[in-house]
């Protein structure tokens, strides 16, 4: 009997052991989602909180007098801080508006410092002996830019039992390089709420 008991345990055993395996087998679905439809899925950072700041800031910047006049001002983007609790890819935030105001062909981008020694790396390999010197770009040449963004981010979290509010923030201005004047300037911000 005592030998019985100790089968049928172990047989127990066997089969939770079976359905534990087949149940963590089993395969997650994925699909491919709207990349701009609203996320709520926490109230953290997230991909609309990024895809609408970069484009009000994008269409407040085309406003700025400098920008309107015409004269394709060069800029050059500096690292936005990130001053909120929390991670933010702050490059994602500026590649975006980058983009933006390229595409309206009202602005021009020198490279900024995070990739300028990618910039002085490839000036250098063009004059080695591996390159016809006639056909390769001389040292000497870059333009430097007029203009510099920067800017930061900033959040403000309050939280009871039941309720959770985030509010962020992000400041941008653009700054003419030679006079230190301020020539544009904006702030957007993004509140969330979650009730538990």
């Amino acid at each position: 009997m005592t030998t019985f008991k100790r089968l049928s345990g172990l047989a127990t055993l066997a089969v939770v052991a079976l359905a534990l395996t087949l149940g963590g087998c089993a395969k997650p679905k994925t699909r491919y989602g709207d990349p701009g439809a609203v996320e709520t899925v926490t109230n953290q950072f997230g991909s609309t909180d990024l895809q609408r700041l970069a484009e009000e800031m994008t269409q407040s910047m085309l406003q700025a007098p400098v920008i309107q006049s015409g004269n394709l001002p060069i800029v050059t983007v500096q690292e936005v801080r990130n001053k909120t609790s929390e991670y933010i890819d702050t490059r994602a935030i500026t590649n975006r508006i980058r983009s933006s105001l390229q595409k309206s062909g009202r602005v021009r981008f020198a490279v900024d410092n995070a990739d300028m020694q990618k910039q002085i790396e490839e000036l250098k390999r063009q004059q080695s002996q591996y390159y016809d010197q006639e056909k390769a770009v001389q040292q000497g040449r870059m333009v430097g830019a007029g203009y510099r963004l920067s800017g930061e981010i900033t959040s403000i979290v309050k939280e009871t039992e039941d309720v959770k509010d985030v509010y962020y923030q992000l400041f941008l201005s653009l700054t003419n390089i030679q006079t230190g004047i301020e020539e544009w300037s904006d702030t957007k911000d993004i509140r969330k709420t979650t009730e538990r």
